[in-house]
């Protein structure tokens, strides 16, 4: 096995925007123009030491355990390049390949960078290209699957491989992918030509919605649940009017300024915010009636 770093007991809490987590059996970072080659060969070494594996961007929407993983984390924020293709025909929508490893922000930036519009809900966004395939992504009224052509992945054995977007596949924040043990390599958007003076108006309005809704004040994972519209309404303002706000275990507190957010005041563990997820879920199931599906995911 080639790969340019591998660690063994990296802390994941220097990985999550939670800022918790405990070591890793392993912890693969690979980078250069080869990541799908080495992301392979770490991904087939695993398999046959029969370990477990984990893919991580930058760990935005994940709680990771206390105890660690005893496994593999294969890190993708190296490999973080993007570029425009050229029309297929005249008239046809420009393509943005963009790599698994930007964040949604970079693409964001990419994009504006070049007078392309289509991306704009993706500012400020800090989680992954493929984290936000992966999750169908949702932000400012548009979703991944919106703008998907198509997702190269290495398949269930690690063959390189690139799938069209099916529509039908996606729901609210669900994708394909999420029942496959894939690799996001790298996803194609469909862009078109825009005012760059207005496509960088709408990334600075939606960056500074980001921070005045108090996303980047401490470190959390942003919304812990779905939405589900049998509520009526975002399960943020739910948990407000069942005062659950500022309810606090441990480290962990639910937000003060937003009832779907669990922040870390410090010293927070993976168990004191699954405490809190399992109050707010009993909370609501017993006075809505309503069971809450977590956005987070559980490592």
């Amino acid at each position: 096995m080639k790969t340019n770093t591998l660690l063994q007991g990296e802390l994941l809490s220097a990985h999550t925007s939670f800022q918790i987590g405990g070591p890793a059996d392993y912890y693969a970072q690979p980078k250069g123009e080869d990541f799908p080659l080495q992301a392979a060969s770490l991904l087939s070494w695993a398999k046959e030491r029969s370990l477990p594996h984990f893919i991580l961007g930058y760990g935005t929407n994940v709680l990771a355990n206390d105890e660690g993983f005893p496994g593999l984390i294969l890190d993708t924020r190296y490999w973080d390049r993007a570029t425009v293709e050229p029309p297929a025909e005249p008239g046809a929508p420009r393509i943005i390949r963009a790599s698994s490893g930007m964040t949604g922000d970079q693409l964001a930036d990419f994009a504006e960078g070049r007078s392309l519009a289509g991306l704009e809900f993706l500012a400020g966004f800090p989680g992954s290209i493929g984290g936000a395939v992966y999750m169908n992504a949702r932000c400012y009224d548009a979703s991944i699957s919106d703008v998907l052509e198509s997702v190269e992945i290495l398949d269930e054995t690690f063959t390189n491989k690139t799938e069209p977007c099916k529509p039908e596949e996606f729901d609210y924040k669900t994708s394909p992918y999420q029942k496959r043990r894939v690799l996001i390599l790298s996803a194609r958007f469909r862009v078109r030509r825009g005012n760059r003076r207005k496509i960088h108006y709408k990334l600075m309005e939606h960056r500074a919605d980001r921070i005045t809704k108090g996303h980047f004040c401490y470190p959390c994972a942003g919304s812990v649940f779905k939405n589900d519209r049998r509520l009526g309404k975002p399960v943020g303002q739910v948990i407000q009017e069942l005062k659950l706000r500022g309810t606090q275990i441990g480290g962990a507190r639910i937000a003060d300024y937003h009832g779907n957010f669990i922040i870390n005041t410090g010293g927070a563990r993976a168990a004191d915010v699954k405490a809190l997820i399992e109050l707010m879920q009993k909370t609501v199931k017993e006075r809505k009636g309503v069971d809450l599906e977590p956005e987070i995911v559980f490592l």
